[in-house]
């Protein structure tokens, strides 16, 4: 799926997302899914292609055995959290179309509050971004998060604090900066953003533990948790997890993942890669879990690129669709 315009961050740049779908039938009804592999995890668009087949195997006949199709897929495969996402998507779409409830309802959730998305702008020159946060703004995007990692990163927000003076900002350094680099951009953004996303490398606990004691403002752990297990080390090092479906492995594993933050004291928030609606909607659908949401991968697609039409975003509304509400255009 092309990109609208190229997706910078400090890792490179982006100008196309593959996606899988998957769908599963059952008693008339098809699930939806997708997996949006990063290579960064090490998954490809191939290699969600080469387990699939594997996984397919093993699903329990009853689409509503979840837990159970979950064991059986990390007894035949290890990792690939994204091709297990789009199985565990299509597996609770699925369910919640057969009792014919939105799949927030289904799992019992109560959406009377849901956090709004935040617009993601991508590296560019700082006049660039500053174009690209005020358009953002004027389409009512009213929640920023900006990508960093750059020699002029400072500039870059104050900048965009002028530009766009009413927006809301978050920033991601997508490990960018050392332990040093990070306290001393943290403490010159205190007061422009709310909080900043996994400033040092994953690889680094000690440093980001050093960045979230001496950092004035909260730090947010993306890179640094992948699986529910990594909540309690997260947790020392952190004040958000920062959760995605294809991180984790679908809506099961996230869901274990917020509640063992809660238990640790963290914030909760649900990120995403640049993915089509038949996953983004999925998220959507698990927005009252949320202190913060991230869920704007599908709008930093090209026009007519996703085959998927989805819920409404930046206000995540899971009500009024069957499913995760995902639908083909």
């Amino acid at each position: 799926m092309a990109l609208a315009e190229p997706f910078e961050i400090a890792r490179g740049v982006q100008t196309e997302s593959e996606t899988v779908i998957v769908e599963l039938t059952h008693e008339g009804m098809t699930g939806v899914g997708a997996a949006a592999p990063s290579a960064h995890y090490g998954e490809t668009t191939a290699t969600v292609e080469a387990v699939l087949p594997r996984l397919f195997e093993v699903l329990p006949e009853d689409p509503h055995e979840i837990d159970a199709a979950h064991t059986a897929m990390d007894r035949v495969v290890n990792d690939n959290p994204a091709a297990k996402a789009a199985v565990d998507i299509a597996m609770h779409d699925l369910v919640a179309k057969l009792h014919n409830l939105p799949l927030y309802r289904y799992l019992g959730l109560d959406a009377t509050e849901t956090p709004t998305s935040s617009f993601t702008v991508g590296l560019a020159e700082t006049g660039e971004m500053a174009r690209k946060a005020e358009a953002a703004v004027e389409a009512g995007y009213e929640i920023l998060k900006v990508k960093l990692g750059t020699d002029r990163d400072v500039e870059i927000i104050e900048t965009l604090a002028e530009t766009v003076p009413d927006a809301r900002l978050r920033v991601d350094a997508n490990e960018a900066w050392t332990p040093k680099e990070a306290i001393r951009t943290c403490r010159a953004l205190d007061g422009l953003v709310e909080f900043v996303e996994q400033p040092v490398p994953a690889e680094h606990p000690t440093g980001m533990a050093r960045v979230t004691e001496q950092s004035p403002l909260p730090i947010a752990a993306d890179e640094s948790l992948v699986a529910p297990a990594d909540v309690p080390a997260v947790a020392e090092i952190a004040d958000v997890a920062n959760v995605k479906l294809m991180k984790c492995g679908g809506i099961r594993p996230a869901i274990a993942t917020f509640h063992a933050a809660r238990a640790h004291g963290l914030e909760t928030m649900l990120g995403c890669m640049i993915e089509s609606n038949a996953s983004i909607a999925a998220g959507v659908q698990l927005a009252p879990l949320l202190d913060y949401a991230d869920l704007d991968g599908s709008l930093l697609l090209a026009d007519g690129a996703d085959p998927f039409d989805g819920p409404p975003v930046p206000a995540l509304d899971p009500t009024g669709v069957v499913g995760t509400g995902a639908r083909r255009n």
